[in-house]
C-alpha cells in the first residue's frame, strides 16, 4: 500500500515537474519554435490573448508588440538565391480577431487554399506567395498583416520592432505564416508583448485580481470574527476548532498569494514561478485539509469519537495521495501550458483528482451516516 502511494506520488510529481517548464503570460516568448504544415501554407502561433479596446479618455493603450523577432532559414534554403537578389523569402506575422477568421484562406474564393494560388492570381483575387486575406468591410486594415522579407543568401532576417494598437475589444490570435516550400525548416525566435490598458493580464484573467483581492477581504474579516469568538470561548475549545482556525489562516494566506501574483503579473507580464509555487501550493494544502477535516468530523471525531483509531493511517494516505495530485494539477495549469498536452495526458492529470474527490465525498456521507445512526442510538437509549 505505501509503495504504491509513493509509486502515484512520485509519477505526479513527475509528470508536473516536466509540465511547468514556464508560465504562461502577455509576454511570449519564442525559442527557436518550428513551422507546421498547413494546406499550401505553413504556420507557427504566437499566441493568443483576450484585449480590451484602447481607452482613449484615460489615454491608456492596448497593444501588441514585436520585439526582436528573428527567423532564420536553412543554408540549403538561403544558398539557392543570389547575393545580389532581393526578396527571396517571405515570412507574413497575421493578427486576426476571433470573428475574423473565416477571413484567413481562400473559402471565399470558393478554394481550399490558405496561400494564394497562380491561378487565383490570374484572376487578380490575391498576390502569389502571400497568405489569402479578405479585408473586413468594417476596418479595412483587419485582419492585420506584417510582412518581413529576406534579402540576397542571407540566412536571417529581422523583423521590424512595431506596436499594433488594439481598437476593439475581443479574442486575437497571432500566426507566423509562410508560402514557400523552399523556406521550410525556418524557425523563429524573439517575443511579443501583449498589452491591456489596464496591465499586462489577459483579459480572460483580468477579473480574477479583483476577485483575489475581495476574497482575501472577505478571509481576513471571517479570520478576525473567528478569532474573537475563539478568545470569548476558549474554555470550551475542542480540537476540531484548532483545525478550523487553520483552514481558515490557509485560505487567508491562499487568496493574499492569489493576488499579489496576479497583481504582479499584471505589472509585469510574466508569472514568477516562485510566487506562482507558493499559491499553487497553499490552495493544494488548503483542499486537502478542509477535505481531511470535513472526513474526520464526519467520522465522529471531536463528537462521538476521541481519536479515529485504527482508520488513521488510510485517511493520513488519502489525504496525501490527494495533496499530491492537486499539486500535481494545479502546476500543470498555472506554469504550463495544458494546451500542448494530449488527451490521454491531460486525462492522467485530471482523473486521479476526479476520483479522489468521489472517494472523499462517498467516504464522507457514509461514515456521516453511521455517525448519524450512533448518534440516534445514543441518544434514545435510556427510553
Amino acid at each position: 500500500m505505501r509503495r504504491a502511494t509513493l509509486s502515484l506520488a512520485l509519477g505526479l510529481s513527475l509528470i508536473a515537474l516536466l509540465a511547468a517548464r514556464g508560465a504562461d503570460a502577455s509576454i511570449h516568448e519564442y525559442a527557436g519554435g518550428g513551422f507546421a504544415p498547413r494546406a499550401n501554407s505553413f504556420f507557427f502561433h504566437g499566441g493568443s490573448e483576450g484585449l480590451y479596446a484602447s481607452d482613449l479618455l484615460s489615454n491608456s493603450s492596448s497593444f501588441i508588440r514585436f520585439d526582436s523577432i528573428v527567423f532564420r532559414r536553412t543554408l540549403e534554403s538561403a544558398s539557392r538565391h543570389e547575393e545580389m537578389q532581393q526578396k527571396t523569402g517571405l515570412v507574413e506575422a497575421i493578427i486576426v480577431e476571433i470573428q475574423d477568421r473565416d477571413k484567413i484562406g481562400g473559402s471565399y474564393l470558393h478554394s481550399d487554399a490558405i496561400c494564394c494560388t497562380p491561378e487565383l492570381d490570374k484572376e487578380k483575387s490575391c498576390r502569389v506567395g502571400e497568405v489569402i486575406i479578405r479585408p473586413n468591410p468594417e476596418n479595412p486594415d483587419w485582419p492585420k498583416r506584417i510582412q518581413t522579407f529576406f534579402d540576397g543568401k542571407n540566412e536571417e532576417t529581422t523583423m521590424v520592432t512595431q506596436i499594433v494598437s488594439i481598437n476593439k475589444t475581443g479574442m486575437y490570435y497571432l500566426y507566423f505564416m509562410f508560402c514557400d516550400p523552399q523556406l521550410k525548416g525556418l524557425k523563429v525566435t524573439g517575443r511579443t508583448v501583449w498589452r491591456n490598458p489596464q496591465g499586462y493580464l489577459p483579459g480572460k484573467m483580468a477579473p480574477m485580481m479583483t476577485f483575489y483581492g475581495v476574497m482575501s477581504l472577505a478571509y481576513l474579516a471571517l479570520g478576525l470574527l473567528w478569532f474573537i469568538q475563539f478568545v470569548r470561548c476558549w474554555k470550551d475549545i475542542l480540537q476540531l476548532h484548532y483545525h478550523i482556525t487553520t483552514v481558515i489562516a490557509l485560505g487567508m494566506c491562499e487568496m493574499a498569494f492569489w493576488y499579489f501574483e496576479y497583481a504582479n503579473f499584471n505589472s509585469t507580464g510574466t508569472r514568477p514561478i516562485g510566487i506562482t509555487l507558493w499559491a499553487v501550493t497553499f490552495t493544494a494544502v488548503k483542499k486537502t485539509v478542509s477535505r481531511f477535516l470535513l472526513l474526520v468530523v464526519s467520522m465522529g471525531y471531536g463528537v462521538v469519537l476521541p481519536t479515529l483509531g485504527g482508520i488513521t493511517s488510510r485517511v493520513a494516505a488519502l489525504g496525501f495521495i490527494y495533496f499530491v495530485a492537486s499539486e500535481a494539477l494545479e502546476l500543470v495549469e498555472n506554469l504550463g501550458n495544458i494546451n500542448d498536452f494530449s488527451g490521454k495526458t491531460r486525462l492522467f492529470l485530471v482523473l486521479p483528482v476526479a476520483v479522489l474527490d468521489a472517494t472523499f465525498i462517498i467516504w464522507i456521507f457514509s461514515s456521516l451516516s453511521r455517525t448519524l445512526e450512533k448518534l440516534q442510538v445514543t441518544t434514545s437509549w435510556p427510553n
